[in-house]
């Protein structure tokens, strides 16, 4: 199994409800194909650095994964298909990447704490 990030962007005119429904579609086909889910992250909404379909903005959503190589192909069909996803990507990771977002996860690069311990 290897390990994967996806990071899809979300039409901005949907509910939270279908925002919602969408993140919770894309992690129940990993699960359908066998894999694992390490971290699912809702970025919320944020400015997108050009316009796409005429938006200026998107929901940004990541889920971390572990997963046969064969699991991809299917979600990335999924999100070519689905009208409410206007971007994604979907990267392999190695095992530097797989250590920095568990360091991430734990809150190693939170800069607010470390100013607050310093204090």
């Amino acid at each position: 199994m290897n390990n994967y990030e996806t990071v899809f962007i979300l039409n901005p005119v949907l509910s939270e409800d279908q925002m919602k429904d969408a993140v919770g579609s894309y992690e129940a086909l990993l699960k359908e194909q066998g894999a694992e889910i390490v971290n699912v992250e809702k970025w919320g909404l944020k400015k997108l650095a050009y316009p796409i379909q005429h938006k200026s903005t998107g929901f940004y959503n990541l889920i971390e994964f572990n997963a046969d190589p064969s699991a991809v192909a299917p979600l990335e069909v999924e999100f070519k298909r689905d009208e409410r996803i206007m971007r994604f990507l979907t990267v392999s990771l190695d095992k530097h990447a797989v250590e920095y977002n568990e360091r991430r996860r734990k809150g190693a690069f939170n800069k607010k704490k470390k100013e607050e311990v310093a204090a």
